[in-house]
């Protein structure tokens, strides 16, 4: 019968439609985006212990960035975040000097702390995990940032572009880096909490 071979050509066109009307609206089909870091809106802040009294909380002063990312699948596929040693601000002069050098900082030898992220690994709400490596004092290791995704949207005023917010945390042994400096008599602690606050422009 004639009719039979236009039935399955005709079956055929429609299942390959649906498969395309599908795929176009799959994730996959989603785009990834560049997005640079706003320097206006980008804090970079460490706590460290004081001889067991408190606390030391500081600032990076100065610092950039950019990554490329897809907000439908949450994929990253690099991000990169360069650190000025030397904008390091803890409110007190005579420390600042002290932490930018050899004992700490080194910032005349090392002017850059880099952070190269690799991947990222989103939990079921908005936040997830970012990896990377950190370069500080010529000495490269990897660190594991808990991000949390805030807004992305349109942003209201100014550049009216679409940013994404974002908040990151994370603790790592300076020692590991060979920043061993008030260690063992107990002056500086090891650890150091770094927590990121920004928001990114997508180009």
């Amino acid at each position: 019968m004639k009719t039979e071979p236009i039935r399955c050509a005709r079956n055929a066109l429609i299942g390959a439609a649906t498969l395309l009307a599908a795929a176009l609206a799959s994730p996959a089909w989603a785009q990834s985006h560049s997005y640079r870091i706003d320097p206006d809106h980008f804090a970079i802040a460490f706590k460290v212990d004081h001889i067991g009294y408190a606390k030391v909380i500081g600032l990076f002063q100065k610092a950039s960035g950019n990554f490329v990312y897809d907000e439908q699948t949450r994929a990253l596929s690099s991000g990169r975040v360069v650190v000025s040693a030397d904008s390091v601000f803890s409110n007190h002069g005579a420390r600042d000097r002290h932490v930018r050098d050899s004992d700490f900082l080194d910032a005349k030898r090392f002017p850059e702390i880099v952070f190269e992220a690799t991947t990222f690994e989103p939990n079921a709400d908005n936040t997830g995990k970012l990896s990377g490596k950190l370069t500080l004092l010529g000495q490269t290791h990897p660190v594991t940032l808990e991000v949390a995704l805030n807004k992305a949207a349109v942003y209201p005023f100014g550049h009216r572009k679409h940013t994404l917010g974002i908040s990151a945390r994370t603790t790592l042994l300076r020692s590991q880096w060979g920043m061993t400096y008030g260690i063992e008599r107990g002056m500086v602690g090891d650890e150091v909490e770094l927590l990121f606050e920004l928001e990114a422009i997508r180009e």
